[in-house]
């Protein structure tokens, strides 16, 4: 199977939202790319760190665009994604363990750099959707790696660098960390499932509930949910003034570890670590 065991990055479903999603999130500490425009008629941004990132996804109000499943999907954390140099033999292992979706796609984007507007390629392969159904689970393949990892783009008031740990709340927590651990390819002890530079904690409901407190999402009669996004940050106290200046529907609370802040906007968990 081509290398598969690394994040590519994680998905924010804002649907409709992007003006107010990218100024939030701008306003907490985090550096955005400019706004991109599939091929496929989605818009994103992007937070770009060492080797993973955060995408903001939406979509135009009306309709104009090929992405059904962003208008249904919940708003939230809907997207993880898995690094690949071959979406197509990640396609014949995943026939192969009976999980397999549709072939894979390629898509664009033009961006916008000094050596004038190019084409980020992609090509990407999506787990079969009652796999995983807390959100979609695909593997992406960059054609063009260079216009998406740039240095201007991977600094952050926020500090953030990384993305060690994806947090998953299931009512079958067991069942799902080991389909987890088939597609990876590895191995999973207590609910984590370990990837190349982190980890998923694939947590019951209870501990979900007990590691976020209040903060949790709901799981509003779901199976699964994806729980929490952590960061791993070089500036706790940056993040924490600017999430509390941030206003009315975002929470903040230190722990032990760090820093939990809430949007409820967007329905999503961001934890902070050093």
């Amino acid at each position: 199977m081509a290398s598969a065991n690394k994040l590519d990055h994680t998905v924010i479903n804002v649907r409709y939202e992007m003006d107010a999603a990218a100024a939030l999130f701008e306003a907490i500490g985090f550096t955005l790319t400019p706004r991109g425009f599939h091929s496929l008629g989605s818009m994103n941004h992007l937070m770009m760190f060492g080797t993973d990132y955060l995408e903001l996804l939406g979509v135009p109000e009306g309709g104009g665009h090929q992405r059904p499943d962003l208008d249904v999907a919940p708003i939230g954390i809907n997207g993880l994604v898995f690094k690949t140099d071959n979406v197509d033999d990640i396609y014949a292992h995943m026939q192969a363990i009976g999980i397999d979706g549709d072939p894979p796609k390629a898509f664009s984007r033009p961006v916008d750099v000094p050596e004038g507007t190019l084409d980020a390629k992609f090509r990407t392969v999506t787990v079969r959707a009652d796999v995983f159904p807390g959100g979609r689970v695909y593997f992406c393949e960059h054609g063009t790696p260079e216009l998406v990892w740039r240095p201007e783009w991977q600094s952050h008031a926020a500090g953030v660098t990384a993305i060690p740990e994806f947090v998953i709340a299931s009512t079958k927590a067991d069942a799902e960390a080991a389909d987890f651990a088939r597609l990876l390819n590895t191995d999973t002890a207590d609910g984590v499932v370990a990837f190349d530079g982190g980890q998923l904690s694939v947590l019951s409901v209870d501990q979900y509930q007990a590691r976020y407190g209040d903060l949790a999402s709901a799981m509003n009669g779901r199976p699964s949910i994806f729980g929490a996004l952590v960061f791993k940050t070089e500036n706790l106290a940056a993040i924490a003034d600017a999430a509390t200046a941030a206003g009315d529907g975002v929470e903040v609370r230190e722990t032990d570890d760090g820093l939990l802040v809430r949007i409820d906007a967007y329905d999503s968990v961001l934890e902070f670590v050093e």
